[in-house]
């Protein structure tokens, strides 16, 4: 057991994970669950899912599934995404969105044509719900065993020009705010793979936990700039770490721009920024 940790018993008084302590929450917002942070089945129980993802692209469940929550985040949160068409539209591209609620998944993904591809926890692999997510594309990680089998099939995909998405907090924040620290794991990917990086600023999803208040926040997406970092076989972990860090830092301006100005506000300067790329140089300004 992790220190701090406590047992999370089952039927039966069987353990079935390791819960993590929580971190202190906003009273603004809606409590989330402590998470279990251990799995306690076997690597082997999670290969059939694995060996899906490393062979197979997703299939209609992933259309379906796409379908329901875009007209969710569109009706109930009025979601809006600012510059999709900074993904690129083929090649293997890591999405690296901040994260807060587990809606952030379905609102990455509608505003793009790519199927996203997304690293899930392997708690959420039980029955009858694992095979929509393996069919929809999903693959599990073991957080906090070092799960080598999430890497080298986030690889496989990106091998074959797919696009994957990545948290660079690793799990939610319970407190509405950015994380202060990252993860080592999206540098790592994005050096072993040479992707390209689009890091994405989700706003408002914060909130969303509170739709049994009956509040409903809007959601904004905003993509970033596309990044690409030098392939490197087997980067030290301190590379990893600043790489991740360099790619949060990219997600907190984009994130801090919608924070200030606005859905609004974050719309008029881009449509500013492409009409002073349309201009020809040399040209005079009012």
């Amino acid at each position: 057991m992790a220190p701090g940790g406590r047992a999370c018993a089952g039927l039966g008084g069987l353990r079935v994970g390791t819960i993590r302590p929580v971190e202190e929450q906003t009273p603004e917002l809606a409590a989330i669950k402590e998470q279990v942070y251990r799995d306690p089945r076997p690597k082997e129980y999670f290969d059939r899912f694995h060996e899906r993802s490393r062979t197979r692209e997703p299939d209609f469940a992933y259309e379906g599934v796409r379908i329901l929550t875009t007209i969710y985040a569109l009706t109930f949160f009025r979601a809006r995404c600012i510059s999709s068409e900074k993904v690129p539209p083929s090649g293997p591209v890591i999405l690296a969105p901040n994260h807060f609620s587990f809606m952030d998944h379905f609102f990455l993904g509608f505003g793009t044509r790519r199927k996203v591809r997304f690293m899930a926890k392997s708690q959420l692999f039980q029955p009858p719900m694992q095979w929509i997510y393996t069919h929809g594309g999903v693959f599990p990680v073991r957080r906090g065993a070092r799960d080598e089998e999430a890497f080298i099939t986030a690889g496989s995909i990106l091998e074959r020009g797919g696009c994957i998405a990545m948290y660079c907090e690793g799990g939610r924040s319970r407190t509405g705010k950015l994380s202060d620290t990252v993860k080592p794991g999206i540098g790592r990917l994005a050096l072993e793979s040479g992707a390209t990086v689009v890091p994405v600023a989700i706003h408002g999803s914060s909130r969303v936990r509170n739709w049994k208040r009956g509040e409903f926040p809007k959601v904004t997406v905003q993509y970033g700039d596309p990044i690409r970092f030098e392939r490197l076989d087997g980067p030290t972990r301190e590379q990893q770490q600043l790489t991740a860090e360099a790619i949060f830092a990219e997600i907190k301006r984009l994130y801090a721009g919608l924070e200030a100005h606005g859905r609004a506000g974050a719309i008029a300067r881009v449509r500013a920024e492409r009409r002073a790329a349309r201009r020809p140089k040399g040209t005079a300004t009012a």
